[in-house]
């Protein structure tokens, strides 16, 4: 008995069984940190996959919403330049010099005493006049004659 305990074939025998037992053991946990590392992982995968989903909404909203006060703003800023520009033209009109100059300009005014003249464009005589005879032809007649000189200009 004491040989059979010591014999190469019982060592062998023993030797084969503890490293498989190891290497059972090894493979189970293996399979034992794969499996709690992967349930780890979709775990963390399914919160960050909720909180993009959660917080898209939200973050696409206050985006949009800071895009829209900044229009306001630059809105809110012309919006106070023209107004300083109204002002200024107000203080101008207040001064009667400046409503003389501006009758001068746009109305043509003179005052008592002056002389007022007109120049007339010598390039406008030259522009041909429509057809002074149109008013005795039937409507359609001057309907397809504009056509036919609209298409001639190209």
């Amino acid at each position: 008995m004491a040989r059979d305990r010591f014999s190469t074939a019982t060592r062998l025998r023993l030797l084969g069984e503890q490293t498989a037992a190891r290497v059972y053991r090894s493979q189970n946990r293996r399979q034992a940190r794969r499996s709690r590392l992967t349930g780890r992982a979709a775990f963390l995968a399914l919160v960050v996959c909720s909180l993009i989903v959660a917080l898209a909404y939200p973050i696409r909203q206050y985006v949009s919403q800071r895009n829209d006060i900044a229009e306001q703003e630059r809105l809110a800023a012309a919006a106070r330049a023209r107004v300083e520009q109204l002002r200024d033209e107000k203080a101008r009109l207040q001064d009667d010099a400046y409503i003389m100059r501006l009758a001068r300009e746009h109305l043509h005014m003179v005052l008592p005493g002056e002389t007022g003249y007109t120049m007339i464009d010598p390039r406008a005589g030259r522009q041909p006049r429509a057809e002074e005879g149109g008013a005795a032809r039937p409507w359609y007649s001057n309907v397809w004659d504009g056509v036919d000189h609209a298409d001639a200009g190209r």
